[in-house]
């Protein structure tokens, strides 16, 4: 229970807060043009057409299992979504977002009388010292996000473009 309390203070307290400067983030190498998280795996992969430039290890939500329905489940989605936008303003160390909730989503969560809950990203550590030396000592923290380290989300950053699309698997 204390775990999750943390969670859903952590997300209470997600929003914006100085970060690092997009603009010093480069990238000349071939396009990524879709991304696959493999969830049971807790695998990230970057692709150019069939061939994977980069793989990471991430941080999925608190429940991870099974697709997120509801706000507040701690789990991480499942499903086709895009890259929407970027944040290099996150509480987090970068920011990308993600999609989600899709029209499928918001039916699902208004049939059991609820909320699809949002802001699902492709995140970096807390900023926040206390928070990160936190989360450094949990698996599968976040509120449903993907979580990566500093120096990943960097890298993540600079090579994906608004658009990419992402495939989140069981």
């Amino acid at each position: 229970m204390q775990r999750r309390r943390f969670v859903f203070g952590l997300s209470a307290a997600f929003g914006l807060a100085g970060c690092a400067d997009e603009t010093s983030l480069g990238y000349d190498g071939p396009a990524v043009t879709a991304i696959v998280v493999n969830k049971s795996a807790r695998k990230m992969y970057l692709l150019n057409n069939d061939e994977i430039l980069r793989s990471y290890r991430v941080d999925l939500g608190f429940a991870p299992l099974g697709h997120k329905r509801i706000e507040g489940d701690g789990r991480t989605p499942e499903g086709t979504y895009v890259i929407d936008r970027r944040n290099p303003k996150s509480n987090f160390h970068l920011s990308l977002g993600i999609s989600y909730p899709n029209a499928r989503d918001r039916a699902t969560a208004r049939a059991l009388g609820k909320r699809p809950g949002g802001d699902i990203f492709i995140h970096g550590q807390p900023n926040n010292p206390e928070d990160r030396k936190r989360v450094e000592r949990v698996e599968d923290w976040t509120a449903g996000c993907i979580a990566v380290k500093n120096e990943e989300i960097a890298e993540i950053y600079a090579m994906v473009r608004t658009g990419t699309v992402i495939a989140l698997r069981p």
